[in-house]
């Protein structure tokens, strides 16, 4: 051995620094894998947006849910006729509109029945909503129902001039059953969303039932709302019973059944005009900026504003999976034309675009990266991002997202056509033409500003179009707590 060193003292130096390098070589990466690792933690998307809303708009996040998924209209009012039937002390809902309809008398008979037990029944519904139903509520169905025990108002009825009445309107669906089972999502009541309609055939939706401490916040907007439209107080610790064993109280309900049953992270999204009017469109810009893998879309009134038009472009181009699905056949006769226009442009980008055929699909549903989902009443579009009472779900749970994938993926193979180029010459010149047309005439605000601005030029071409008048610039309060 010292033979060798003294015969090959350059040999030796070599080895000596070789080994150094090597070992420094596996420390930097060992360093970099470890910090790879924290970084991911860090930084996973479903972080980021419960972060940003918990720190930029005060919205808290209970652990302590579960989750019940209604993909259709009949295994919701199944549901949720069974939790009316066990209800003991409360029972409140807020709907855009009740549609006096077969569903609607059913609902009512049984509000009338636990009215008569004991049980306080509220019930609020916008007058835009009311007004724009075939089938109304009458002066004389409500005067009915007061005096079977339902306490039962009309939010901003329409009145002359019924241009002031066109803005901000209750746009939310919420239903709370004693304080400790809540339903929400996209479903109003009516009867098509178990029949159908005979124009497009059925009508899909989605809604979602909680349990847990969420139900706090979903009640406490609802009494919050309640009061400032019928001049009431209603309050007390009742209302709230926090985590109540709600399996107790309602033994006969579907049961959650993944693996995070009564541990799913909720927050909720309450959209209020003159308190947090950016919450909703501003959420779904920063989920949209951060999501790392996917995002799946199933939104009826996908007419799109600006922005959230730019970071689904933005994230196509970093290489995020862009998956929507719209419908080929609308309630509102237009609306098809302008989704088109919309979705062929973000199809020419890289998204891939499905057409459901099985009817209406009426769902508000995002899931992104198969980690975290928003389910609720917002679409997107300028009456929900700017100017209507919203409310929307934040699920960060894992197993809730993929059960909203799954339906996703079933309509998707079984009920939908991919867009293509050349699908999209099949539609025809006509209707490329309305599409931009109408998308051209199609209402926008703009964002940059907290003072609510209209694009005047495009308001004097539209007929769909009212003005609403300027107001003051006002601090935006980015408080979205509600009272209890």
């Amino acid at each position: 051995m010292h033979h060798f060193k003294s015969k090959n003292p350059i040999w030796c130096s070599y080895k000596y620094l070789l080994a150094g390098m090597l070992f420094c070589f596996c420390s930097i990466k060992a360093q970099n894998i470890q910090n790879k690792i924290i970084h991911s933690s860090i930084t996973r998307s479903d972080s980021i947006i419960v972060h940003y809303l918990h720190n930029d708009w005060n919205v808290n996040f209970s652990q302590n849910n579960s989750i019940v998924i209604f993909k259709n209209g009949q295994e919701k009012f199944d549901d949720l006729f069974k939790s009316i039937r066990s209800a003991q002390k409360s029972i409140h809902l807020e709907y855009f509109n009740f549609r006096n309809d077969s569903i609607s008398k059913e609902l009512f008979s049984l509000l009338a029945e636990r009215a008569k037990n004991g049980v306080k029944v509220r019930a609020l519904f916008d007058g835009f909503g009311n007004s724009s139903n075939n089938r109304p509520l009458r002066k004389k169905h409500l005067k009915a129902l007061q005096e079977v025990g339902i306490e039962i108002y009309e939010f901003d009825p329409l009145r002359f001039p019924y241009i002031n009445h066109a803005l901000h309107r209750d746009h939310r669906k919420i239903v709370v059953i004693d304080g400790c089972i809540a339903y929400t999502g996209g479903m109003n009541v009516a009867d098509y969303y178990i029949k159908g309609k005979p124009e497009f055939g059925d009508w899909r939706d989605i809604h979602a039932r909680v349990e847990g401490d969420a139900v706090g916040n979903l009640q406490g907007i609802f009494i919050k709302f309640w009061n400032e439209t019928t001049g009431q107080s209603v309050s007390g610790p009742e209302y709230y019973p926090g985590e109540h064993a709600a399996r107790n109280s309602f033994p006969m309900l579907s049961q959650d059944t993944s693996t995070t049953a009564g541990h799913q992270k909720v927050g909720v999204i309450d959209r209020n005009p003159r308190i947090s009017p950016r919450i909703i469109h501003d959420t779904f810009v920063k989920a949209i900026d951060n999501a790392h893998s996917q995002i799946q879309i199933i939104n009826p009134y996908l007419t799109l504003c600006r922005h959230i038009k730019r970071s689904l472009k933005k994230a196509i181009k970093r290489g995020v999976d862009i998956q929507i699905m719209v419908s080929a056949k609308s309630d509102i006769p237009i609306t098809p034309r302008i989704v088109e226009y919309n979705v062929n442009k973000l199809m020419k980008y890289g998204a891939k675009i499905y057409f459901y055929e099985g009817g209406f699909h009426h769902s508000k549903i995002m899931m992104v990266d198969s980690i975290y989902s928003f389910i609720g009443s917002a679409n997107l579009n300028s009456r929900s991002l700017s100017f209507d009472y919203e409310c929307n779900l934040l699920i960060a749970d894992i197993p809730t997202t993929q059960t909203l994938q799954r339906i996703f993926e079933t309509d998707k193979l079984t009920r939908c056509f991919q867009l293509t180029p050349e699908r999209w010459k099949q539609f025809g010149r006509w209707k490329h033409f309305k599409g931009w047309l109408f998308h051209f005439l199609t209402p926008f605000v703009r964002q940059e500003n907290k003072q609510k601005t209209i694009n005047r030029q495009i308001a004097k071409l539209s007929p769909l179009f009212i003005q609403e008048k300027t107001e003051q610039p006002q601090p935006a309060l980015k408080n979205n707590k509600t009272t209890r």
